[in-house]
């Protein structure tokens, strides 16, 4: 999934209700318990055996890393530089619930990268282990590095994003006009395709998309949060009456530049506050204005329609790495500093969110540049959209690699 920031603003952080924590904290126990509830009656095939290494012995009996044995050197991993650093140095690392984690882990290893994946065998049979087995495996097995800018000064950045879940109608009604597309048939033979002010202005442009509507939505920003996240849950009023639950998924882009419609409010001295909260409040109180903001923006992407099994809802859509996120424990990364499936030690204190704990790197999002520089997955629905769209913390990645 290819994703861009939503719109943030620190101010409007220090704002931010207790509630939210708590709401957040019940969005990723349920994804998890949703996730065990329908897995507990599939059968795990027998592991197999990892080619050169020998059987290990059982964890409680293994020692405790050395800490005074020499650390490895450092590492270069393209706009980054991994710094080694002993275990006692990753705050928090005694307290979080690592089995929250372990779900994510499980799934990048369908998925994995060759340097992770030996690992894999051993992270499925510690699903079930206790969080001091899992903890002294992850001394054994890994070193943390600490993840650092190559230039001096780049940005260390913590944002959210978030699975969007709407009301929508397969036809349109008095009140759902704006339409989700599906890639035009000649997405490929123009490029760039047309921008989305053209979309919206041009007969040729309308009528290349005619017949690719998925779904009509009611609020234009809604269109745009869904387009921004890259994906999202629509409760669809069928033809017939029903009511059926899909995701749409990122299949494309008109291959225009993304353009920040806060951003562009900020210049017009329009706002203040430019998170999305702030930027839905300008539109209501400006609805002359609205086309103008939005065209300011010309990248329009387009969905596939993906049906959503009981399974399939206790998790997010498909990241980058090509495995379904999970709320709290998924993360998008620049692909170019951290590689896809990388076990992850993150710390980002804030007045949002006190956040230290294990993430995956599972995804990546165009306006995710940069060495340390996270985008958090926070989960689905308009309580999560309230977290992303406000979350702005500073941040300390340690990537942990296998020894």
């Amino acid at each position: 999934m290819v994703h861009h920031t939503m719109p943030t603003s620190s101010t409007s952080a220090n704002r931010a209700s207790s509630r939210i924590s708590s709401m957040f904290r019940v969005l990723t126990s349920s994804a998890i318990v949703g996730m065990l509830a329908a897995c507990a009656s599939v059968a795990l095939p027998p592991e197999p055996s990892i080619p050169g290494t020998a059987p290990l012995p059982p964890l409680a009996t293994r020692p405790p890393p050395d800490d005074g044995a020499p650390l490895p050197p450092a590492r270069q991993s393209g706009k980054s530089r991994w710094q080694p650093v002993r275990w006692s140095d990753l705050p928090g690392f005694d307290a979080d619930a690592l089995h929250e984690a372990w779900n994510a882990w499980v799934r990048s290893c369908e998925r994995p990268a060759p340097p992770l994946a030996a690992l894999c065998p051993e992270i499925r049979r510690l699903s079930i282990a206790s969080p001091g087995e899992q903890r002294a495996w992850m001394q054994q097995r890994l070193q943390p590095y600490r993840v650092e800018p190559l230039q001096a000064g780049a940005e260390s950045l913590l944002t959210g994003y978030y699975e969007p879940l709407l009301d929508g109608s397969r036809a349109p009604t008095a009140t759902q006009q704006v339409p989700l597309y599906r890639p035009p048939a000649d997405l490929n033979a123009r490029r760039p395709w047309y921008s989305r002010q053209e979309i919206d202005t041009l007969p040729q442009a309308r009528a290349a998309l005619r017949g690719r509507e998925i779904a009509y939505l009611a609020d234009p920003l809604d269109a745009l949060a869904l387009q921004i996240q890259g994906s999202g849950r629509i409760r669809v009023t069928e033809p017939d009456g029903r009511v059926t639950l899909v995701r749409v998924a990122y299949a494309g882009t008109n291959e225009h530049p993304y353009r920040s419609v806060g951003g562009w409010l900020l210049q017009q001295g329009a706002l203040r506050d430019a998170s999305w909260p702030g930027i839905k409040a300008w539109a209501r109180a400006n609805p002359q204005r609205v086309n103008e903001m939005l065209w300011s923006n010309p990248r329009v992407v387009f969905f596939r329609e993906e049906p959503l099994s009981a399974l399939d809802a206790a998790f997010g859509p498909r990241g980058a790495q090509g495995v379904p996120l999970t709320p709290g424990r998924s993360i998008a990364v620049d692909k170019d500093s951290i590689p896809y499936g990388t076990p992850v030690w993150l710390a980002s204190p804030g007045p949002l969110l006190n956040l230290q704990r294990l993430v995956i790197a599972q995804d990546t999002g165009s306006a995710i540049v940069g060495a340390v520089r996270a985008d958090y997955f926070v989960g689905w629905g308009p309580e999560a959209g309230e977290v992303a769209g406000r979350l702005k913390q500073p941040l300390q990645l340690w990537v942990l690699w296998p020894r």
